[in-house]
Order: structure tokens, then C-alpha cells, then sequence
């Protein structure tokens, strides 16, 4: 597969515009997929992108549209990862940042929008309550149109443009299995579960796409397995950053989409996905947010249902870097403290661990 980062080039300077984002790694489960009787797991690391998330295939197409049109301003919502990546994406071209940010979203995140130059603006209980949340995202249309800005929400029902860049996600998992497979995508407002799915079908890949959502925030997952339509939660209660969106926002198109790709919707609970978030570090050696942990708990829960075949190749998304909350490592795991001792207590340590 070509590595091309500046992915739809034309030729003019705002299409050459990017931070590298794009063509991560999709590698093998050594040690996780055999435990579960899935010889075939692969994990895609969008966490190795350049702000650490997914986000950047999506700010990087709607950055770039914004220099093509000459606008100086960007206003939008984050619970994280999105405000970073349009943070440093707008740094970058020179464009002016506001972001109003989810109540409680992770610190990390937001000194990494602020260090880029973004100012930030914490609406209380926005992304928990569907009530608030509805009336802001109402506010920003508004705006949007009378000032005749993108809204960069990163939904399809908000920001087709930028969405349409986080399908190359889904080409670049089609192209490299080179076959058909299972992939498996956390949910929260549905835009990431859409961009697959889309991305899956424009290209025949044949391969089913499955929504996985915290049972605290189960606006989509349950009801695309039941066939009945997505529905809004009054309060999201998962304690998963990024995945609190008790609105439906691409949520109706997400079933339609996962239907018609085979797949369909699994919940898992916040302390599964908590489990996996560490058992990803210990066992393969990848440092995720909670969030990319959310698609191998949604696999576990297949393999559960009797639902999986050891012959296929599934895929789960690794959406973010663990860098993003490190307060969740913080207060979930049982860490010694560390401290320092003499270099002879070290020494003489050291020396029983390798006579075990």
C-alpha cells in the first residue's frame, strides 16, 4: 500500500497541507487474540497518529477546506481528541481555535489543546445531559450559518467534509487484509462506526462492521442488534472518555450502514473495557485511551455469543494514545509508588528478581 500521508492531492498548496497523518499500523495480536480463540486479530493504531487519535484524519480534511475557502476562524465541540487535533491542525495553518469542551473531559487533552493555542470554553454537564448538549449543538448551527463556518462536530449530521476523511481509516483496513473480515468500532455519537462502514462499503470489502457501545451510553449498539431505531439516553453514565454522547447524532445511519455491511451492535460494560485498557499495555504492548480499548471488550463479547469464527480476521480499533488520560491510569490501576533508594538496595533487588 502506498504511503502517501497527503492523501487526494491536487497540486496546490492547501492540499499539500498535513502533519502526516494517516497509514498506521495494522499488527497482529500476539498474545490477547489466542487467549480468545482468535488466531486472526489484528489491532489498527490510530493512536500513533500525530495528536494521538483518529481525529487527525478528520481535521486535517476540514483544516484543509477551511484554507482553501481563506477562513481565520474554527469554533467546535471536543470531549478530547477532536479538539486536539483541530487545535494543531489550525496552529499549523494559521487559523484561530475555540472549542467548547464536554463537562469532565480528561485534563490531558485539554492542556494539549491550550499548548497548541486553543481557547477553551467547559459547558456544565454538556455531553451527559442530551437536553444541554441538544441546546448547544443547536447554538453552534446558528452560529455556523450566520457567520458561514464549518460546524467541525465530528458527526456526519454536522461536518460531512471532515467525516469523508476518516473513511481512508476503513480503505487503509480493506486494502491491507486483502481480504474479507470483521471490524470492530467503539461508539459514542456514532460518526467513527458511520466512517467505517462507508468506508467498508465504497469499496466492496466485504467485510462486517460491528458498533460497540458502554453500556452507559447504549444509544445505537442494542438497537442495531434488535432492528429497532437508535434512541437517545436522558444521561450518559459511562465513565469512558470520549464515548459520552447521550444524543443520537449519526446514530440511525450507523444501523442502516452496519446492517447492510452484515454486522451488528454489541454493550459491554465500563469495567470490561477498564480490563482490556490494561491488558492491551501488558500484553501487547499498546498504551491506549480507555475509548480504544471498547472494540476488543465488543469482541470478547462476541466470542461470548458463540459469534466469532477462528478462520476470519477481525480488526478492532485502537482510536487513541493512552498519553490522552492519564488520570484514568492513575486512579483504575493498583501501581506501586516509586521512589528512590540506594544504589546498593537497588543493585541487591535487582539481583533476587534474576535468580527467580
Amino acid at each position: 500500500m502506498k504511503n502517501n500521508p497527503t492523501y487526494g492531492i491536487t497540486g496546490s498548496d492547501h492540499d499539500l497541507f498535513g502533519l502526516g497523518e494517516g497509514h498506521t499500523p495494522l499488527v497482529r495480536s500476539k498474545f490477547i487474540g489466542p487467549s480468545l480463540g482468535i488466531p486472526h486479530l489484528y489491532f489498527k493504531l490510530e493512536n500513533l497518529n500525530p495528536t494521538g487519535s483518529y481525529k487527525d484524519r478528520f481535521a486535517s480534511v476540514l483544516v484543509r477546506e477551511m484554507m482553501a475557502r481563506g477562513q481565520k476562524t474554527c469554533m467546535a465541540t471536543s470531549s478530547g481528541n477532536t479538539g486536539a487535533a483541530l487545535a494543531a491542525y489550525t496552529a499549523a495553518a494559521g487559523i484561530s481555535c475555540t472549542i467548547l469542551v464536554v463537562d469532565g473531559a480528561p485534563l490531558p487533552k485539554l492542556r494539549q489543546m491550550q499548548l497548541y493555542g486553543a481557547r477553551l470554553l467547559m459547558i456544565r454537564d454538556f455531553g451527559k445531559s442530551a437536553e444541554i448538549t441538544e441546546s448547544v449543538f443547536s447554538a453552534l448551527s446558528e452560529l455556523s450559518s450566520h457567520y458561514k463556518l464549518p460546524l467541525p462536530i465530528s458527526a456526519y449530521k454536522f461536518c460531512p467534509e471532515g467525516m469523508r476523511g476518516v473513511e481512508t481509516l476503513a480503505h487503509e483496513i480493506v486494502d491491507s487484509l486483502g481480504r474479507p473480515g470483521e471490524i470492530f468500532v467503539p461508539a459514542g455519537g456514532g460518526g467513527l462506526t458511520l466512517a467505517v462502514a462507508k468506508g467498508v462499503l465504497s469499496r466492496n470489502g466485504g467485510c462486517k462492521v460491528h458498533c460497540v457501545q458502554p453500556e452507559g451510553n447504549d444509544t445505537i449498539a442494542s438497537s442495531l442488534r434488535a432492528g429497532t431505531a437508535a434512541r437517545p439516553v436522558l444521561r450518559s453514565t459511562t465513565s469512558v472518555s470520549g464515548l459520552q454522547v447521550a444524543n443520537v447524532l449519526d446514530g440511525q445511519e450507523v444501523i442502516e450502514a452496519c446492517t447492510k455491511s452484515g454486522g451488528t451492535g454489541y454493550v459491554v460494560t465500563d469495567e470490561n473495557v477498564f480490563r482490556w485498557h490494561r491488558e492491551l499495555a501488558m500484553k501487547e504492548g499498546i498504551f491506549s485511551e480507555p475509548a480504544g480499548a471498547v472494540a476488543l471488550a465488543g469482541l470478547e463479547e462476541a466470542v461470548r455469543r458463540g459469534e466469532t469464527d477462528p478462520g476470519s480476521r477481525y480488526v478492532c480499533l485502537v482510536t487513541g494514545s493512552g498519553f490522552k488520560d492519564m488520570a484514568t491510569v492513575e486512579s483504575r490501576f493498583s501501581l506501586p509508588d516509586i521512589s528512590a533508594v540506594p544504589a546498593e538496595a537497588a543493585i541487591g533487588h535487582l539481583k533476587n528478581i534474576l535468580m527467580k
